[in-house]
Order: C-alpha cells, then structure tokens, then sequence
C-alpha cells in the first residue's frame, strides 16, 4: 500500500480569502463614498470633501465627519426627516459675514442614496477579488 500524506493549506486559504473581501470592500467603499460625493450639493465644498470611507474588520464605513453632513443627509427645519425639525424660521450668519433667514434644507440623502445605488457594484466587486484567489 502507497502512503498518503496530507498538506494542510486552510490557514493559506483562509488568508487569501481574507485579503480578497478586505480588497474587495476597499474598493467598494472608494465607490460608495465617490457616488456620495456626486449625490451631494456643494455650497463651500467642505462637506463633499469630508466624505471618505475606511475598513473595519469585515466592513467598510462610509461617511462623513463634518457637522454639516447629517444636516445635509436628513435635512434641517420644515424639510427634516420624519417631521422633527424646527418648525419657526430663523436667521444664521454664513462665513463671508451675510446673513440669511431659513426655514431649512431639504436632505441630499447623499449617502444613503449612494449606497442603494452602489450596492450591486459593491457586490461584483468583492465577487470578482474572490474569484481571482489562485
């Protein structure tokens, strides 16, 4: 009788498929927060500009850590999301020193939209990084 010997490659295997999701979700993330940054509105540009996204484990985070961001995402005064916003208009300064009288601002729903949007392509991302583990 012939003698068998057996290799043990899970902790390979495991690592390259590690590297593929983590390659996978870095390039989904880089395409998440570019759609969020298409799908905003730009008055000064800071908040487009926050927009970013970072690796978590076996996640990607996406968004933004300026104030303005979740004003921009949900809205603000009469426009706020499920009704809770200031219901009396009221009067702000802006950086140039002018100032201006509100009610609010309608939410971009910038990221929110960008990740529906992003979803499938998210998706053959990461699909096509662990089809390509040799």
């Amino acid at each position: 009788m012939g003698k068998w010997k057996f290799d043990d490659n899970s902790a390979f295997v495991d690592a390259a498929i590690e590297r593929a999701i983590r390659a996978g979700l870095e390039e989904a993330g880089g395409e998440f927060a570019a759609q969020a940054k298409r799908n905003s509105r730009v008055d000064t540009g800071d908040t487009k500009a926050s927009i970013d996204h970072k690796l978590d484990g076996r996640s990607v985070l996406v968004g933004s850590n300026a104030e303005n961001a979740i004003w921009e995402e949900f809205g603000t005064g009469i426009h706020a999301e499920k009704g809770d916003g200031r219901k009396t208009p009221w009067v702000y300064k802006d950086r140039k020193g002018k100032f201006h009288r509100t009610s609010g601002k309608r939410g971009t729903r910038a990221l929110s939209k960008a990740m529906r949007s992003k979803a499938a392509t998210a998706k053959r991302l990461i699909e096509a990084k662990l089809g390509a583990i040799k």
